[in-house]
Formats: structure tokens, C-alpha cells, sequence
């Protein structure tokens, strides 16, 4: 093997934690990362990683390794592209829900490669967090609070979960003024376990039987624009149907506290120059967006 394939194999297992999550993200077999590090380990004399109970966590030495490793790559990067270490250029992997993908980040993703020549982006749209590290991911967009303190986070807006319904629908059976008249009117669901079948307002919690239930928003928008009851979704993904008049914001004084949208990075010690570009390019994109601003009632 390269010694420099080695070194890429080994940064690769400190920042996923284990053989396997690094074998995935350098495209390689569980065999060659297992191979990288014991001739890593045979050269360098000493241990290299130690294993805990749940990854593997780098010794003192492969800390310091990691840092060297991560200049030597860099360098080589730059030298065989004929660029300096800050020249923006090479892939970088971006992920972020489904919906929020198609409508507001690949547009991004778009200009940011006009503005970028030397550029690839590898986009990855799905509804639940992939594991950044694991999966070699370079920035998310994700919605929500984050439950993992190791990622670093920039916040470009806020969402809200709303509650809509079609005009014909509340023509047929009325506008509910509060969250407890929501049991006398057809509701849609997203696929929750049955012991779950409710939506809560503050400290308020409201049981549904709900006539329809999917596991997907486009679905479940589409039939709240068909009347067939009221949806609760987030504020950006019924923006164009309200601003169309094909759905109407339901009981909007009793919505609960808005939802931070934020792009995240594994870490910041070390971001190649493509990374920070992109970071920027959507940072400056998202912000600018009315539906992330939905106090300003600009949905």
C-alpha cells in the first residue's frame, strides 16, 4: 500500500472511531484499514489507537500523527493540483433533508459550483441524520436541536411546526379556534407508533384518531390540499401553498417555540478550503431566505 493511502486510511480511523466506518469512507476493505494501521504501528514503534468500549480513540502518538498526517495530505493534495493549500477546489459532501433539499439546498448547490469551477459536490438528501463522521460527510443542514455536542454548528434560521388545512375543508367543517377542537375535525399524521397519536401546543396535548397517516410530507401535503383534513408540517414546507391560498395557517397563537436551522461540520480544527467556501456560500443563501424567518409571518 501507498504511504500516503496509509496516512489517509489512519485519519480516517481516528475521525470515524472505528475500521469499518473508515474502510466506508476511504471506499477501501475492513482488511486494508486493519493493514494501514499495523504497519503504521510496526513503523512508528508504538501504539497507535486504543480501543474503548464503544471506538477506537487515538494514543498521544497517533494524536500527533493525526496532525502531521492531515498537513502531509494537504500539501500533496495541493501539489498534485497544481494549487495552494487555501485554493478552493476538489468534492465536498453535503447532506440535508429531503424536502429542504430539493427546494432551497440544491439551488444553492448549484451556484456555488458556478462559483467554484474547480469543484464536486456530492448531495445526499434523507430525513434522518446520517452520522457525519461515519459516512465522510463535510456539512449538514440540520433542523432541530442537535443531541451531538461534538458537532460544530452555525445557525442560518429558524422553522416552525404549523398547523394548515385547505379552505375547502374548513368551508365544509369550520375553523378551529384552540388546540381541543382539533378532536372534532379530520386530522393527517406523520407514522408515529399508536401510543404516540397526539400533537402538543406548550403544555398542551392533544389525542388524535387521525383519518390519514403517512410517513412522507409531500403525501401528506398533498392531501391537506385535497381537504382531506388538517396537517401539521413544518412553516417551510407549506410556504408556496399558503402564499397561494391552497392552504390556510391554522391556531398560529398557540404554535410551539421555532426550531433552529443550522449547518454543521464534523469539526473545525481542520476544514480544507472547499469546505469553508461551501460553509459560506450557504450560510449567506439560507439566511437570505424569507420562509427561515417565519416570526416575521413570511411564510
Amino acid at each position: 500500500m501507498d504511504r500516503l493511502d496509509e496516512l489517509s486510511l489512519f485519519v480516517a480511523i481516528v475521525d470515524a472511531g472505528s475500521l469499518a466506518g473508515a474502510a466506508r469512507r476511504q471506499r477501501r476493505s475492513a482488511a486494508a484499514a486493519t493493514r494501514a494501521l499495523a504497519s503504521l504501528e510496526a513503523r512508528a514503534g508504538t501504539r497507535l489507537v486504543e480501543r474503548t468500549t464503544r471506538r477506537l480513540a487515538p494514543t498521544p502518538a497517533g494524536l500527533e500523527l493525526t496532525e502531521r498526517a492531515r498537513l502531509v495530505l494537504a500539501g500533496y493534495a495541493a501539489a498534485v493540483s497544481g494549487a495552494s493549500p487555501d485554493a478552493v477546489c476538489g468534492l465536498v459532501r453535503v447532506t440535508a433533508p429531503v424536502l429542504f433539499g430539493r427546494i432551497h439546498v440544491a439551488p444553492l448547490v448549484s451556484g456555488f459550483l458556478d462559483a467554484y469551477p474547480e469543484t464536486q459536490v456530492e448531495l445526499l438528501l434523507a430525513d434522518r441524520n446520517l452520522d457525519l463522521v461515519e459516512e465522510g460527510i463535510d456539512v449538514a443542514v440540520r433542523i432541530g436541536q442537535l443531541a451531538e455536542s461534538r458537532l460544530v454548528a452555525r445557525r442560518v434560521g429558524q422553522v416552525r411546526q404549523i398547523v394548515v388545512a385547505s379552505p375547502g375543508y374548513l368551508a365544509a367543517r369550520g375553523t378551529p379556534r384552540g388546540p381541543a377542537d382539533l378532536g372534532d375535525h379530520d386530522t393527517i399524521q406523520g407514522f408515529v407508533r399508536a401510543g404516540q397519536r397526539e400533537w402538543r401546543f406548550g403544555a398542551n396535548r392533544v389525542r388524535l384518531a387521525p383519518r390519514l397517516i403517512v410517513n412522507e410530507v409531500e403525501a401528506a401535503l398533498i392531501a391537506a390540499r385535497a381537504g382531506r383534513g388538517i396537517a401539521r408540517v413544518l412553516s417551510y414546507q407549506a410556504a408556496e401553498d399558503i402564499a397561494a391560498g391552497r392552504l390556510v395557517r391554522l391556531l398560529a397563537a398557540y404554535e410551539p417555540p421555532p426550531l433552529p436551522v443550522q449547518l454543521v461540520t464534523p469539526s473545525q480544527d481542520f476544514r480544507p478550503a472547499r469546505v469553508n467556501a461551501i460553509l459560506d456560500f450557504a450560510t449567506d443563501a439560507l439566511r437570505a431566505l424569507r420562509v427561515l424567518r417565519p416570526n416575521e409571518g413570511e411564510e
